[in-house]
């Protein structure tokens, strides 16, 4: 395997959750509802899905049970934030807190105990073609899921019926509430859709990125996630796009910190300079490259006020009560 194809399935490794959570966190949005506990809900996926791996034996049984575990979770935020119509900005990171300490928890039989590796599902001959064989047609059953994320999602919301009725919900609840819609029932629905995907986003993290338990293994991940829904303008098609974009940045850190500048003396003088100079720069400030990039882009969005409109849900964040 080439320096490239290793470094650019990396990328695939780091961008698949990123895509997952991000997918579902999209549909809660589109109905309206501002889920902060993405987070809490990955972190909760990644200690389900490797407790339910190891009592099994098997990933797949992992997986589901993280997405189980997700949706579960999500269930307490739709209650709170849907039936008791609690504040959802509070309500989310509230749930993100509770996450990472019952997580902590619940994981700590299982620190340092080693981990069921989901393995890749390699299509014969297709995945001998050069360079995209590998990348395409031998990766984790995860990976294939995300993918068709995008399409299923893609294909719900602007071609079905229940697509439209979502959609509907987010942008106008008392309207979609007249013609007889239950607003209640569409977000419970979307929220824990979004859990769902959370929660095998988490999976993924302690079945095939570590294949082991760490606390706070998410690091940050169901924020970025959230950022990407911002980042997309609350379409599919740009959220599978800018996953590989935060993914790339993500990898590209743990690249530069392993750099070995002996290897890379054959470089034009120009070019060496440049990887010398990234050398330099501390691990920590590296490490941080992905948040620093998730902070720009949400920055650079907001002051564009046209460019934030652009599909955003009319309601989103906004409690729905029947008799106002």
């Amino acid at each position: 395997m080439g320096m490239t194809e290793a470094i650019l399935l990396t990328v695939f490794t780091a961008a698949t959750p990123l895509l997952i959570a991000a997918m579902g966190e999209l549909v809660a949005e589109r109905s309206g509802v501002l889920n902060l506990g993405v987070e809490g809900m990955m972190i909760m996926g990644a200690i389900g899905g490797f407790a339910f791996a190891q009592m099994s034996g098997n990933p797949y049984v992992g997986a589901l049970g993280g997405m189980v575990i997700g949706a579960l979770f999500s269930l307490l935020f739709a209650f709170l934030a849907v039936t008791l119509v609690t504040n959802q900005v509070a309500t989310g990171l509230a749930l993100t807190i509770l996450g990472l300490g019952l997580s902590g928890l619940w994981g700590e039989a299982f620190v340092g105990v080693p981990g069921v590796k989901l393995q890749p599902i390699v299509v014969p001959v297709l995945s001998e073609i050069p360079l995209i064989g590998r990348l395409l047609f031998a990766q984790d059953a995860l990976f294939y899921v995300s993918i068709a994320l995008v399409f299923a999602v893609s294909w719900f919301l602007f071609r079905t019926k229940g697509g439209l009725i979502l959609r509907s919900v987010g942008d106008n609840h008392h309207s979609a509430h007249a013609l007889g819609i239950s607003v209640s029932r569409v977000r419970y629905l979307a929220v824990m859709f979004g859990g769902a995907c959370a929660g095998l986003a988490g999976s993924h993290l302690s079945l095939v990125y570590t294949t082991q338990w760490i606390e706070n293994m998410t690091a940050g991940r169901g924020w970025i996630a959230l950022a990407l829904v911002v980042f997309a303008s609350w379409r599919p098609w740009r959220i599978l796009f800018g996953a590989y974009l935060f993914g790339a940045i993500t990898i590209m850190q743990l690249h530069i910190q392993a750099l070995n500048l002996g290897d890379l003396e054959f470089l034009p003088g120009p070019v060496y300079g440049i990887m010398a100079l990234l050398k330099s720069i501390p691990a920590q400030f590296l490490s941080s490259l992905p948040y620093l990039a998730t902070i720009a882009v949400l920055v650079l969005i907001s002051r564009n006020r046209r460019l934030t409109l652009i599909n955003t849900p009319a309601m989103l964040g906004r409690g729905f009560v029947p008799d106002r």
